[in-house]
């Protein structure tokens, strides 16, 4: 009798256990299916005309397949000169951002010396100022210094505006990482220097990573800068070339989607690459004892 009860209560828990997994499988499916059906939509919208896109047939698959939409949005909306430009504002201020973040919250947190919290706190202000507010100052300083219509009229504002909340990361960040590990790479003969390229910044992957998405995806999806900073039409940003897809009266909906396809993928692909270098970077950088 001891043993039958035994297995009906193992056999419960079983059951219970596997009703679980399902009501957890089914939630996670179903979120999952949500945040996947606008990528879904917009692709099919990317293949439609406005009959379609208009009609009956909003979600469901095109029933003419207009590959045409993106040689139209790369040709005559200039999507891949304004993809360019994206991407050579987005990789520099990247660089710089990662760099200046980098060398700041390691100034702010292992070296000693007077008014750094004072310093920190300036910097974390940064968070506070809304981005509509530093708009005439920044387009007057830009104005002045012959930097409209230049590349460097965004990057600079661009890293500037996520240097703040970069910083915030790495200094969560790197004030996890021992400071023992400074201590004996100071012993072994190495300098500051040292410290920082040999020891620091191989742990500061996850952080970097982090970073390098918040980022990109700041610059990437900005829209108001890259619209009044930049009046000239070979410079234009992927959003300032998309808005500029709808006409005055009538607009052909088919190449905007295929636009919004180009710009948005992208996105993607270095969300989904720099999510498996955080993993990675967590199990590689993981201080042995």
């Amino acid at each position: 009798m001891g043993q039958t009860l035994n297995d009906r209560n193992l056999s419960a828990k079983v059951r219970r256990y596997k009703a679980q997994n399902a009501a957890i499988y089914t939630a996670l499916i179903i979120w999952a299916v949500i945040n996947i059906f606008p990528i879904y939509w917009m692709f099919t919208f990317s293949l439609k005309d406005n009959t379609e896109i208009f009609g009956a047939n909003v979600a469901g698959l095109p029933q003419h397949w207009l590959w045409s939409n993106y040689s139209r949005a790369l040709a005559t909306g200039q999507m891949g000169r304004y993809f360019l430009n994206s991407l050579i504002i987005a990789v520099a201020t990247i660089i710089i951002t990662l760099l200046a973040a980098v060398m700041a919250t390691y100034a702010l947190t292992r070296l000693v010396w007077k008014r750094r919290k004072t310093i920190n706190k300036m910097f974390m202000l940064g968070l506070t100022i809304p981005i509509h507010a530093a708009l005439l100052p920044i387009y007057i300083t830009l104005s002045r210094t012959k930097m409209l219509n230049t590349y460097l009229g965004l990057i600079i504002p661009y890293s500037a505006f996520s240097l703040s909340m970069a910083i915030l990361v790495c200094t969560s960040f790197m004030n996890d990482l021992p400071r023992e590990l400074d201590e004996a790479a100071c012993i072994d003969g190495c300098g500051t220097w040292g410290i920082f390229f040999k020891i620091i910044l191989p742990l500061m992957k996850p952080a970097t990573a982090t970073v390098g998405i918040y980022t990109f995806l700041q610059c990437w999806n900005e829209l108001m800068f890259a619209n009044i900073f930049m009046s000239k039409d070979a410079l234009k940003t992927l959003p300032v070339g998309i808005q500029a897809l709808a006409g005055q009266y009538t607009t052909d909906w088919g190449p905007i989607g295929a636009a919004l396809v180009v710009a948005t993928f992208p996105t993607l692909l270095v969300y989904v690459f720099l999510s498996r270098k955080i993993q990675e970077s967590f199990i590689a950088g993981a201080v042995k004892g």
